[in-house]
């Protein structure tokens, strides 16, 4: 059974070297892991995340005549993320609506600072 792209199979890593680490799939053919497709974070050592024999779980992410290129950390279950963006109520908003509310505000700051201005000069 050959692997193809988008494929999540289980492997046992063969060999760790500074850029990455070879798997070896069921079906008898060897992947890279690249040492950027290891974890989500920074990883310095490959060495650190990962040991020989150790089975992982990996996406074919391609296949190049022999060559297969493999990801951890695709593999893995998307992270919740619990910071939602907050709707804004601008992003409803036509562009000519948004310039219109840019310049009223800009009036509103200006004329602020106009005041401020004025009130100091009045001062002396």
């Amino acid at each position: 059974m050959a692997v193809s792209v988008g494929d999540i199979v289980e492997g046992k890593v063969k060999t760790i070297t500074d850029f990455g680490a070879f798997v070896d799939l069921d079906d008898g053919t060897t992947g890279l892991v690249h040492i950027s497709e290891v974890a989500d974070g920074y990883v310095k050592s490959v060495a650190d995340h990962l040991k020989v024999e150790q089975v992982v779980k990996v996406k074919v992410i391609s296949v190049d005549n022999k060559k297969v290129s493999l990801s951890i950390k695709k593999a893995l279950p998307p992270k919740k993320s619990y910071n939602k963006p907050k709707e804004n109520k601008e992003d409803n908003l036509s562009f000519e609506d948004r310039l219109s509310k840019f310049l009223k505000d800009s009036e509103e700051r200006q004329s602020g600072v106009k005041r401020a201005f004025e009130s100091k000069r009045s001062r002396r």
